[in-house]
């Protein structure tokens, strides 16, 4: 059975305790952190976070896909996407070989 994630609420608790600032202080950094990526992946279609990963817009193309229902095609537009591609340290640190 896999661990709980990790919530909005203990992780605030998390970063308050272990920066020893309040939570209320906490919980603003994470909402500006939010706030920035917004508005810079909106600006130039990418952001780093670094030693986490680049938040970046894609574009799908559109393309042909079937009503799981009656399995007839139906056309599925083209859309803007959002992307986190993890880094190489990331992904070293959890996808550890045997």
């Amino acid at each position: 059975m896999a661990a709980k994630p990790l919530t909005k609420t203990k992780l605030i608790g998390y970063f308050a305790e272990k920066l020893q600032v309040t939570r209320k202080a906490s919980a603003t950094f994470f909402a500006e952190l939010a706030q920035l990526t917004s508005s810079e992946v909106k600006k130039s279609g990418s952001f780093l976070l670094p030693g986490i990963g680049k938040v970046v817009k894609a574009h799908r193309k559109a393309r042909v896909g079937r009503n799981p229902k009656t399995g007839e095609p139906i056309k599925i537009a083209a859309k803007t996407v959002l992307r986190i591609r993890p880094v190489k340290a990331l992904k070293d640190s959890v996808l550890t070989k045997k």
